[in-house]
């Protein structure tokens, strides 16, 4: 990290690229899954009728939903100063 930047946008930042990078490889493993299940098809389904990747799909799905969060919502640095904060004011009302 370059002197003068902000260390909390730099960590933000560093989040952000590397939800980037995890949607653009769940994408692609994606796409290539699906690719194999459906000229395999004859050997295609799990438990319930769905397409085997149709988990793994669903599985990583919910792993990049809370990346996504921690990225672009979840911003724990504002939270501990907010709850700070609030602990202060009670303590000298």
């Amino acid at each position: 990290m370059e002197a003068g930047k902000d260390k909390h946008l730099w960590k933000l930042a560093k989040k952000r690229v590397a939800f980037r990078r995890h949607l653009s490889t769940y994408i692609v493993i994606n796409i290539l899954v699906w690719c194999v299940w459906l000229f395999t098809k004859e050997q295609g389904t799990l438990a319930g009728g769905l397409p085997w990747p149709a988990w793994m799909t669903f599985g990583w799905g919910v792993a990049l939903a809370f990346n996504y969060y921690d990225a672009y919502h979840g911003s724990q640095d504002f939270a501990v100063e907010r709850e700070y904060e609030k602990l202060t004011r009670k303590k000298n009302p």
